[in-house]
């Protein structure tokens, strides 16, 4: 007869909208207070008995009118960018079903989307709490009631405020495919998605919010709950420590199979896969740990194992049964699709656990950036060496999480925190201001595509040198800039002034006085003339080879000289 495990939920949603939070409630114990920034930075998992749950929901349950026979819940608490949600086999593809977590009064932000986008993807069902109510203005708590007489009790500007915010999300959600509703308005679950209006902080709605998750882990997924005798044990190492007395102990998510003492488990690793023995497997009673002999999934547990290198958090494991090598096979297979380890150009990252790892890479590949080595562990001289090498000057650069490094004057940038957001948006102003630099040193000294307009009624001096009023209509103007009229040069600029002082340069759309030697106004040029920037061929073929580095307009100004000059020489610049 199979077993019915307890469904793994993963919370998931933008950074601070209040995925812990929730979670300390259910469960009555502090999970953020010890993060970096205050944000979950590693997955983590909770879990929470029927029984817990009855005595959070009361009478709720009995809405339900179906036999609850799932043990409880395991809740895995994923890490604050939505990048870190895409965890397989680690967090959203082993979940039986997510909680999108949203800010009530921030909406959908674009976290949130790659959010939904990733559960799109893995296929995994999902319903939304709609957390912070009690921030809307004018919301006033009213403990002894439920959810939904709560709600009506407020007064009619709080309950439009409510509606308001909450028809913005279903809209949002609408333009994204999915058909949603308040759960109390929801005619079938199997097509519309369940939003919990709720507050983490006063725990309005939290009974609710298990109410439903309960409900529908009971009634659409109890096969995918079952676990039958013989099925292999699959579970994930969160973290890796070693205590005295105690020696190496893994703390690990068990998501198939039935695991027991003194079991022979298979761990994935960088290098070869590592078979250890279980002797003796714990879990977590509030602030302490019970020894125990069998485990079925869905678990949190914790393995005390025979002594072992090279495993790290993220790591999947298997139960080796009687065939050892085929074990090792199939957790090599899920480390080899994350680690990544090519010839081509890139930059190289390192993290302290295989999902930190596959975080930071999801990150940067939705940003198109180029990876040469993805890798777990300390920043070693190959790295540097291998970075510094880096023919791409913004590729000479390691990106590295949760790894302390005392390396002093590096070849290579070094962009390192226990944030990875932080570690994104430090990568990409450095990827800005290195990309300035280069831009300078690439067009030092080549004329740059420019066109100005002489102003009417702005003739101050007619020669030696003619002074006029001008308007850049496009590009950069430069002091010493040649300038052109129909293909033919014609003068210089000597000197520019605004407002009665001198300026180096000016910007498109701006108007200023520049002084012209050589030339007659009212001869060579006259009032409304439209000039270009007298761009030599050798100057237009390299302009042409880093376009990457002009703005649209500088760009269309490039042609109209190309076609200027190409009156008088129809190969010019070919």
């Amino acid at each position: 007869m199979a077993i019915i495990r307890q469904p793994i939920v993963a919370l998931v949603g933008h950074v601070d909208h209040g995925k812990s939070s929730i979670l300390e409630k259910i469960r009555g114990i502090s999970i953020t207070s010890n993060e970096p920034g205050l944000i979950t930075q590693k997955i983590k998992a909770y879990s929470t008995s029927l029984d817990n749950i009855k005595n959070f929901c009361g009478s709720l349950l009995e809405q339900l009118k179906i036999k609850l026979t799932i043990p409880g819940i395991l809740f895995i608490d994923t890490p604050g960018h939505a990048a870190f949600t895409n965890l397989r086999k680690r967090g959203g593809s082993i979940a039986d079903i997510a909680i999108l977590v949203i800010d009530i009064n921030e909406g959908i932000k674009p976290q949130t989307l790659e959010a939904i986008e990733i559960l799109k993807s893995n296929k995994t069902p999902f319903i939304i709490a709609l957390n912070k109510i009690d921030a809307i203005s004018g919301w006033r708590q009213n403990k002894s009631l439920s959810l939904i007489q709560d709600i009506n009790a407020q007064s009619e500007n709080v309950r439009n405020l409510l509606d308001a915010k909450l028809y913005d999300v279903l809209g949002r959600l609408y333009d994204l495919g999915f058909k949603s509703e308040r759960f109390d308005r929801v005619d079938d679950y199997t097509t519309q998605i369940a939003i919990i209006p709720m507050s983490a902080k006063t725990l309005e709605g939290i009974p609710e919010l298990l109410m439903i998750l309960t409900g529908l882990s009971q009634k659409y997924l109890e096969k995918r709950l079952e676990i039958k005798p013989n099925e292999k044990v699959r579970g994930t190492i969160l973290e890796v420590k070693e205590e005295k007395n105690l020696g190496i102990v893994l703390d690990v998510v068990l998501y198939d199979g039935i695991l027991n003492a003194n079991d022979q488990i298979v761990i994935g690793s960088i290098n070869q896969p590592i078979a250890t023995k279980i002797r003796s497997m714990l879990i977590q009673e509030r602030n302490d740990y019970k020894s125990i002999k069998t485990i079925s999934a869905a678990a949190a547990i914790r393995l005390i194992v025979s002594e072992i290198k090279d495993a790290f958090p993220g790591m999947p494991f298997v139960s080796v049964d009687n065939d050892l090598e085929k074990s090792k096979e199939i957790v090599q297979k899920d480390i080899k699709e994350v680690l990544i380890e090519t010839e081509k150009e890139g930059i190289i990252i390192k993290a302290d656990s295989l999902g930190s790892l596959e975080a930071l890479i999801h990150l940067l590949q939705e940003k198109h950036i180029q990876i040469k080595r993805a890798s777990i562990g300390s920043i070693t001289k190959k790295d540097l060496a291998d970075a510094s090498a880096e023919k791409n000057p913004l590729n000479k650069v390691i990106l590295a999480f949760n790894i302390r490094h005392d390396i002093k004057k590096p070849d290579a940038k070094i962009i390192s925190d226990d944030v990875i957001y932080k570690i994104i948006e430090d990568f990409e102003k450095w990827l800005l201001d290195e990309r300035k630099l280069l831009e300078k040193k690439e067009l030092e000294g080549i004329t740059m595509p420019t066109k100005i307009q002489i102003l009417p009624g702005c003739i101050f001096r007619q020669s030696n040198p003619a002074v006029a009023g001008i308007e850049v209509l496009g590009g950069t103007l430069r002091v010493g800039m040649p300038l052109m009229k129909d293909s033919k040069p014609l003068t210089y600029v000597k000197e520019m002034q605004h407002e009665m002082k001198s300026i180096p340069e000016a910007f498109s759309s701006k108007q200023v006085a520049i002084a012209m030697p050589d030339i007659i106004m009212g001869r060579q040029v006259k009032e409304n003339d439209v000039l270009y920037s007298d761009i030599t061929e050798h100057d237009f073929i390299k302009l042409k080879q880093l376009k990457r580095f002009l703005n649209d307009k500088e760009i269309d100004i490039l042609k109209e000289i190309a076609e200027i000059k190409r009156k008088e020489n129809k190969l010019w610049g070919v």
